[in-house]
């Protein structure tokens, strides 16, 4: 990704959403490009994100893999470990939800509120505190106003990202009204595995990897990290698809050298069946 080319980005939801936030933030910082030099290609899917990376569609994908307060997005680990892809950085993104209207809608016109579901539970205070106001799921945070504009509704909300409102020519009524304002997502940037090159700076990595399946391997497993002096900072577990009862664990790692992580995974591999490294990158 070269400062002063077009640099296109594949994201899964809508334009004006928490992930087109975050890959204007990443792709300004990472790659130097202006907002006019960045082109979002929206999907409806997160599969199909993936597929447009790895077909060259786009240059890379911004997507989450984690909120602070909702834990991990399973379908995305599945998709690092299935497709040749790699991560090339993180990012964090404090998640507000805003009230969006139709400009010049009071509050007290305002009946219906949507957003996508885990927005709304995020938002219960103040549903509690305007119970006039009945929160309706949808598909999307910027999808809703994207609705709310263009079926000119005055009596419905959508509760999103204010770039939403930027995006659609809506106007922020309220906002900030999650409930916890420690709320963050993170996000990976991801380019085709062909087209990855190493992170000079790199103190991060993400790897996938299946034990050996007899007692006490995933310990030893855990025991090459410690051993190769690089500190585990999250595992999760995923099941394998067709090994009933099988995991394919991916762990975040933090280290002071390349060589501690090439250590670490010439460990590793003695101990497991498969081991993916899925990037290294510079911790957020």
């Amino acid at each position: 990704m070269n400062s002063g080319d077009t640099v296109r980005i594949a994201i899964q939801g809508e334009m004006g959403s928490n992930s087109h936030m975050a890959a204007l933030d990443m792709l300004q910082g990472a790659a130097g490009a202006a907002p006019g030099e960045i082109e979002i290609a929206a999907c409806a899917l997160s599969a199909e994100v993936f597929e447009r990376v790895v077909a060259g569609k786009v240059d890379g994908a911004v997507l989450p893999i984690e909120n602070s307060l909702h834990g991990s997005v399973a379908e995305h680990y599945d998709l690092l470990l299935e497709q040749p892809v790699r991560i090339v950085s993180e990012s964090l993104l404090r998640v507000r939800h805003n009230l969006i209207v139709r400009p010049g809608v009071k509050l007290a016109e305002v009946r219906r509120a949507m957003s996508h579901p885990v927005a709304l539970s995020q938002c219960r205070r103040w549903f509690v505190e305007h119970p006039e106001i009945e929160a309706v799921n949808f598909y999307d945070t910027a999808g809703s106003v994207k609705q709310v504009m263009a079926l000119g509704l005055k009596d419905t909300a959508g509760i999103a990202p204010e770039l939403a409102a930027r995006q659609y020519g809506g106007e922020v009524l309220v906002a900030g009204i999650e409930d916890h304002v420690e709320n963050y997502t993170r996000f990976h940037l991801l380019v085709r595995e062909s087209e990855w090159e190493a992170v000079p700076a790199a103190n991060k990595a993400s790897l996938a990897f299946i034990v050996m399946h007899r007692p006490g391997t995933l310990v030893v497993a855990l025991q090459e990290f410690a051993r190769a002096g690089v500190n585990l900072t999250k595992i999760e577990s995923r099941p394998v698809p067709g090994m009933p009862w099988e995991y394919v664990f991916f762990v975040d790692l933090r280290f002071d050298s390349s060589n501690q992580m090439d250590v670490a995974l010439t460990g590793l591999g003695r101990q497991c069946v498969m081991v993916k490294e899925l990037g290294r990158y510079v911790a957020a």
